[in-house]
């Protein structure tokens, strides 16, 4: 394999993409180019004509379906009857199991109850109208019934103060004062977004002061990426190092939060000698680099170093997101080229096969990619405003509707925690890359298909036979559970599959001792039969607690007997070390 270390940024990276682009169209236009990307400035990037094709996919294909509509108006007639009925039901009895977003008892007095019911019926009026018509493609089906969710969470009773019970009440109790500090918390929510500072709370949270703080030392450092190797914390350690690749869609330090709650202090606890790997922030200078240099420059590069620092060992490796997903392309090009690098391979919430990739795929056609690409080749990357604008509309309630009226309306102080305050310390992405990255894998599943190329030629994942550890979120609505667990019919690897609690985020920072938390994991040993997802949800056993607990005696069983500890670094071998953890890049806004 070639020695990425060795590789200057310039000869490593992929052609200009003035001149190399995964749309031969656009590269032919630079007029359309331009215009679109004006067209996405003034749209938040979203595709007009992307919207426009599914609502004339769906409308076209409801007009010819009388049958449907003859359904859709007898659901409203029988809306309409239980309405009435509620409307009479003055005594605030619920009329069932109440929402999540109005579970507050207030909201079973009437009229609220009304106002709350006569949503969520308009809700189920429309997820029915906009989905099961004949003709409509799968995708179209997807956008409609998105955006028909975005317009009704607009008018819900719930995000008004005259029609959320919950709000007239403190503003009784408190005469006006929550309205009045809601207003100036909204006025420094504003300057601070106007002013380009991250939300309030966040200064509380310092990287390298409050988080990220496991004692560590950066060996090495490319144009793309800073590799920790952190201190030791016990006499002995395994003699197999754990490399961690997590998504540069994100900074490292997820996975090393506080103190109680960080992974990699963890695993530093339970003897493994770790390193991690920290992406460099992307900006213009870096708006040509493609996949094959993510490969060479960040996962190749880390485990070059890894192998000089702790030689003739292979190697854990674990990818979160994004970064296992690389991680697999990178486990399977090791396959194809007869490299056996790694003792084990570690996906946390990582898809190989995106037939099914969750909500991001609303985002996600030939339309919005060319209007992406545009604005991207006109700024160089991807902005960090454009991926938080995004998850926010995947997860609207939680992500903003709560926010607003909690603090803007019930004039609440704005919560922060380490996850959160990483959550606002967003990354930007190269142009390049991004482009390939969602046309590859989420437009065209070049990965699972065996199309994706590898420093031009194919790879393909059911060349890997690594023991793997994968672990799903039940709640993942980037991931969902479901397109993760895939990767059984993809490699007839042994597999040991986790489904925990929580979210993509939330369900893998499950530190032990936090309570509610539980988890089923099952293995398929290697060769084994397939096993349906409904069928491993029946099969599989439930365990309470934290999944870190399972992972780690899952490592120490492949594991050899602990060793001394290895030096930080390899100053002999031309991985000294440059300074002490987190690093520069992970403090680039």
């Amino acid at each position: 394999m070639t020695n990425a270390k060795e590789a200057a940024p310039a000869a490593a990276v992929s052609p200009n993409p003035a001149t190399e682009t995964p749309n031969p169209a656009i590269r032919k236009t630079p007029l359309d180019i331009k215009v679109l990307a004006n067209v996405a400035r003034l749209t938040g990037s979203v595709s007009p004509m992307s919207l426009f094709l599914a609502m004339a996919d769906w409308a076209g294909h409801l007009a010819w379906a009388p049958g449907k509509r003859l359904d859709l108006l007898s659901m409203a007639y029988v809306q309409a009857q239980a309405l009435w009925q509620e409307a009479r039901n003055q005594d605030g009895a619920p009329a069932g199991r109440p929402d999540r977003r109005f579970a507050d008892p207030a909201w079973q007095t009437w009229p609220f109850n009304l106002l709350s019911q006569a949503f969520l019926a308009n809700e189920a009026w429309w997820q029915a109208a906009t989905t099961g018509i004949p003709g409509v493609s799968r995708h179209h089906e997807h956008v409609m019934s998105f955006m028909a969710r975005q317009m009704l969470d607009l008018f819900s009773p719930g995000n008004y103060p005259l029609t959320n019970p919950v709000v007239l009440q403190k503003t009784l109790e408190t005469g006006g004062a929550n309205l009045a500090q809601g207003m100036r918390n909204f006025i420094l929510d504003l300057e601070r977004q106007t002013n380009g500072h991250p939300p309030a709370g966040t200064e509380n949270f310092v990287v390298g002061q409050d988080v990220a703080v496991t004692p560590g030392k950066v060996v090495y450092r490319n144009a793309l990426i800073e590799l920790i190797q952190y201190a030791p914390s016990t006499e002995k350690v395994h003699p197999e190092p754990v490399l961690i690749v997590p998504a540069w869609i994100m900074k490292y330090y997820i996975l090393d939060l506080s103190p109680h709650n960080s992974l990699v202090k963890y695993l530093v606890d339970q003897g493994h000698t770790v390193f991690c790997i920290s992406w460099k922030n992307p900006g213009i200078a870096e708006a040509s680099l493609g996949m094959d240099d993510y490969l060479a420059l960040g996962v190749e590069a880390a485990l070059d170093a890894i192998n000089a620092i702790v030689p003739e060992q292979k190697v854990h490796a674990a990818g979160y997101c994004l970064g296992g997903t690389l991680l697999a392309i990178a486990n399977a090009a090791m396959a194809r080229d007869g490299q056996e690098r790694l003792a084990s391979m570690t996906l946390f919430t990582a898809q190989t096969d995106f037939t099914e990739p969750g909500q991001l795929a609303l985002f996600i056609d030939d339309s919005q990619l060319a209007m992406l690409e545009a604005q991207m080749r006109d700024t160089g990357y991807l902005t960090a405003g454009q991926m938080v604008g995004a998850f926010q509309l995947l997860n609207s309630y939680d992500l903003l509707w709560s926010k607003m009226v909690n603090e803007y309306l019930l004039g609440e102080p704005a919560r922060m925690n380490d996850l959160m305050a990483w959550n606002a310390d967003a990354t930007r992405m190269p142009a390049l890359m991004h482009a390939q990255y969602l046309r590859r894998l989420f437009l065209n599943d070049d990965l699972s298909e065996g199309r994706y190329p590898v420093r031009g030629k194919p790879v393909v994942l059911s060349d890997i036979r690594t023991p793997t550890f994968c672990v799903a979120t039940v709640t993942d609505h980037v991931a969902p559970w479901r397109s993760v667990y895939k990767l059984h019919y993809l490699t007839p690897a042994e597999i040991t599959f986790v489904l925990t609690k929580g979210g993509h985020n939330a369900g893998i920072v499950s530190e032990p001792g936090r309570p509610r938390r539980d988890y089923q994991m099952q293995e398929r040993p290697a060769g084994g039969n397939y096993v349906s997802p409904d069928d491993w949800l029946q099969q599989a056993p439930r365990h309470e607690g934290s999944w870190w607990t399972a992972w780690s005696a899952w490592l120490q069983a492949r594991s050899g007997a602990p060793v001394k500890p290895p030096r930080l670094g390899a100053a002999q071998k031309g991985y000294a070390p440059l300074m002490d953890a987190p690093g520069t890049y992970v403090l680039e806004k």
